[in-house]
């Protein structure tokens, strides 16, 4: 959040308030958690913050002649890279990453750690956090999305200042579709209710 204020001091902008509002994991929808889970990050409980398969995955494709290196973040390497860490790209700044996922997987409960990526996750220009979001695009508390609702958010996750849940592309339509099928394919693997 500091960081976006940051782009608008540099950019030129005037000021832009963030919208954000802290809630309880109590008071976020279990289709929330299901919802990122699936779209972000299927092997969220097997792994221990990295996800080894994605990442082989993403090398051999970049190997293989891909344009760029895609990403092979976890959940959990995206909490500690957004609580502690800037977006810049360097092997230090990387290095860092891989030392706070280890802390936060160590320390923090599963249930804990979707539930601050979904307390800090971007879902729109100065939108912060899935309460925000929850009373921004649908105009009702968190704790009350819907399967499509938390699809439809977690459907911008990738590039939420580009994919738009007010105005949905056919491409996020398709990816909220995509991950309401995975929703149902991954089915209750944890009992999501204990966020």
């Amino acid at each position: 959040m500091l960081y976006r204020h940051y782009e608008d001091l540099m950019g030129g902008h005037s000021f832009k308030p963030i919208q954000y509002q802290w809630v309880s994991a109590r008071n976020i929808s279990p289709n929330a958690a299901a919802a990122v889970i699936a779209s972000e990050d299927q092997q969220f409980y097997q792994h221990f913050g990295f996800d080894l398969q994605a990442i082989r995955s993403a090398i051999t494709a970049y190997v293989n002649g891909g344009r760029r290196l895609r990403g092979a973040s976890t959940i959990s390497q995206q909490v500690a890279k957004n609580v502690f860490l800037t977006p810049s790209k360097s092997f230090i700044r990387k290095g860092l990453e891989v030392w706070f996922t280890l802390l936060i997987e160590i320390i923090w409960s599963k249930e804990r750690i979707v539930a601050v990526y979904l307390n800090i996750a971007e879902f729109g220009d100065h939108l912060f956090g899935i309460e925000a979001a929850s009373q921004h695009y649908f105009g009702i508390p968190a704790k009350n999305l819907s399967r499509p609702q938390a699809a439809m958010l977690a459907a911008t996750l990738p590039n939420p200042l580009r994919l738009k849940a007010a105005r949905p592309s056919s491409y996020v339509l398709r990816r909220q579709s995509w991950i309401l099928r995975q929703m149902r394919n991954l089915g209750d693997t944890r009992n999501l209710d204990a966020l």
